[in-house]
């Protein structure tokens, strides 16, 4: 089983229904004994970090996630789930993230060019930095789906492929059983269906 986190952010039943095509049973919770009983933890997100960091925190929920990663769960984050698991969150002042990968999540108009528009909103190429299983069904070069403002920055030890839009943009990360998507894989077909594959296999 594979629990979705529902802590109040997040298109979490778009990303249910493609863990459903490819076969993995999910649940959408925000049940700490229902995480902790999961085989593997999904945190899904959007909008802002600060909201987001202090929704999850206000919850509990956390402790809860941070804990069952370093007993060596599996946990993939996606889109500003992603940015969470990072040490701080500079959007809107600084947040504290859940510090499961170092690094920080900053504005991405620091780096780009002053045409190109934010958010980075559309398709965009995977460019691989290292191999992971993540990417055991994913060919150099995929297209998957971004809609972002901000970026992790300083990752270098967790990066795993990045995107160019203007710069290279941290496209996905992972350390241990700890993973995350900058882009969202519910939205981009085929492609992101082999990469929930590749994470569910884990």
């Amino acid at each position: 089983m594979t629990a979705i986190v529902d802590y109040g952010v997040g298109n979490l039943f778009s990303l249910a229904a493609s863990f459903r095509k490819i076969g993995v049973e999910t649940v959408v919770t925000g049940s700490r004994e229902e995480l902790e009983r999961a085989d593997k933890i999904v945190l899904p997100g959007v909008g802002a970090f600060g909201d987001a960091a202090e929704k999850l925190k206000s919850s509990g929920l956390d402790r809860v996630v941070v804990g069952e990663a370093r007993k060596g769960k599996p946990l993939l984050g996606i889109c500003l789930g992603m940015q969470l698991l990072f040490e701080e969150g500079l959007e809107f002042g600084v947040h504290r993230g859940l510090g499961l990968l170092r690094g920080s999540v900053v504005p991405m108009r620091e780096i780009l060019p002053p045409q190109l528009k934010i958010p980075q909103i559309g398709w965009n190429r995977l460019i691989f930095k290292k191999e992971s299983p993540l990417f055991r069904y994913t060919e150099d070069g995929a297209f998957v789906y971004f809609v972002h403002s901000y970026y992790a920055s300083r990752c270098e030890d967790s990066l795993l492929a990045v995107t160019e839009y203007g710069a290279e943009i941290t496209a996905a990360v992972g350390s241990g059983c700890v993973f995350g998507c900058q882009f969202h894989p519910e939205k981009s077909g085929e492609v992101g269906l082999a990469i929930l594959r590749g994470f569910s296999e884990l």
